[in-house]
């Protein structure tokens, strides 16, 4: 396990080098996305139009953050991340077509996600639930808000960082996956866990 500290954008031989269990601290531009958002680029993308910003090399956040505005300028109040799972029928169109290299969110993603990452250089970085306000803290300035029209949490709010995380690499390059690791081994170890208790 390492620890890399990456400044966006990122390239596809950084995130190469990132292994599974790796901690990722993460400065620069860090874009919000839901499963509204990613709809919307994918048929911006269908329909040849552009986005408001190249992803290219960026950080796909899977968050619907809490801001204020105070005078003209939006301040991100909490910024926890949502469950992964909704963006999954998305995410590898979307890491086809716009190059992001990492995915953040909460609850790992699945097969064919992790096919695009394997395929064309990105990873899936883990951060806590329930750590919103600390998410908060590491956003020094909201860059510009797209698609307000979709409301808050859904808008792509386009955040520079400093030092966002720790983000705990949980599916890598290599087609590696802590998710299922993990359920792996809890499965392996049931039939001694049940012989224990007395349970057939």
């Amino acid at each position: 396990m390492a620890v890399y500290r990456l400044k966006t954008p990122v390239s596809e031989k950084q995130v190469r080098e990132l292994k599974v269990n790796d901690t990722i601290y993460l400065t620069g531009t860090v874009v919000t996305a839901r499963d509204y958002a990613h709809r919307r680029a994918l048929e911006y993308h269908k329909a040849g139009k552009k986005l408001p910003l190249d992803l290219a090399g960026l950080a796909v956040f899977h968050c619907g953050p809490v801001a204020k505005k105070e005078g003209n300028v939006w301040k991100i109040v909490a910024a926890g991340p949502t469950t992964s799972a909704r963006m999954d029928q998305y995410e590898d169109e979307f890491i086809k077509n716009f190059n992001v290299r990492i995915v953040i969110g909460k609850g790992g993603m699945g097969k064919k996600t992790a096919d695009a990452m394997k395929k064309y250089g990105a990873v899936y970085a883990a951060f806590t639930g329930g750590a919103a306000v600390l998410a908060a803290k590491a956003v020094k300035q909201v860059k510009s808000v797209e698609w307000t029209d979709l409301g808050m949490p859904e808008s792509m709010w386009v955040l520079e960082v400093n030092d966002f995380g720790p983000l705990t690499v949980a599916i890598d390059s290599q087609g590696n996956n802590l998710f299922e690791n993990v359920q792996t081994k809890a499965e392996s170890q049931k039939p001694a866990i049940y012989k224990k208790l007395g349970v057939n």
